[in-house]
């Protein structure tokens, strides 16, 4: 296998808060890593931290002292469950959430040194459509979209997925609709969402797969542990292991695109001979 190796890089996001976007991305990199894949979870929720508050961990240094260049990112980096590395970010610092493009960047090269530990980064993006949320999730491979069946939260999903394909030449989506009733429910909001898509911008967007209402998910949080964890055979556990499995078959993107991204170095040298 190639040093050069690339990384894969999955930002979940979704729009507005809510719909269940952290707990996605805690979940999904609990189950990448029991593919026995090496998993960074980014908490890029930078001003208001959750990751580590759902897991139960106590998080001494941030995202903001490898900011301000008292850490580097391996000194704040926090052992999660089942083996992901967990970034954390801060909570309760206004200038978090409104970084100069110089601080994101900043940021996302940071992530070079960790490269040689991971082999998935998720990132947990904040909610909204700021600039902060945009720039992680176009620095991305993968945007997995996270909808529920409210008119919010489909409005809001395309209102990123739209400044994200105009403005960002971002074409390709993927979907989860969260706290489904029934499997043909979440077809149903990914045919709503898809269908204003298609009319009026030049993206695609893929299905990846819906996760049942489940009364576990609320229990696991109230006990500061991942659902898949807290209940393994669960409904909605199962179709979280679904969805990573399909995503550890996504092919890894191997060269650059011409855009500030992570690992961009790695791209750029990329070997790929290992696949």
């Amino acid at each position: 296998m190639s040093a050069n190796r690339p990384i894969k890089v999955i930002a979940v996001t979704g729009g507005k808060g809510g719909v269940g976007k952290t707990n996605m991305s805690v979940n999904l990199s609990v189950a990448l890593a029991e593919l026995n894949r090496r998993v960074v979870l980014m908490d890029a929720d930078l001003g208001l931290a959750n990751v580590d508050v759902l897991l139960g961990l106590q998080a001494r240094y941030t995202i903001a002292d490898v900011l301000d260049g008292s850490k580097t990112l391996r000194d704040v980096l926090l052992n999660g469950p089942g083996g992901v590395k967990v970034v954390p970010a801060s909570s309760g610092v206004q200038q978090m959430t409104a970084l100069s493009p110089q601080e994101h960047a900043a940021l996302i090269y940071a992530f070079n040194e960790l490269s040689e530990q991971m082999d998935v980064l998720v990132i947990d993006t904040a909610a909204g459509i700021s600039d902060t949320v945009v720039s992680f999730v176009r620095a991305a491979q993968e945007a997995i979209i996270v909808v529920c069946d409210e008119p919010s939260s489909i409005t809001d999903a395309y209102a990123l997925i739209k400044i994200l394909n105009v403005d960002h030449g971002v074409f390709r989506f993927r979907v989860i609709a969260n706290m489904t009733r029934s499997n043909q429910e979440g077809i149903n909001l990914f045919n709503k969402l898809n269908a204003v898509c298609e009319r009026f911008l030049d993206a695609s967007l893929q299905y990846l797969g819906n996760v049942p209402f489940d009364e576990n998910v609320r229990k696991a949080v109230q006990k500061r542990q991942p659902l898949i964890q807290f209940a393994p055979r669960s409904k909605a556990a199962n179709a979280v292991r679904a969805m990573a499995q399909k995503i550890d078959q996504w092919p890894v993107q191997a060269s650059a695109r011409g855009h500030l991204e992570f690992f961009l170095e790695r791209l750029l040298t990329a070997d790929v001979s290992g696949y």
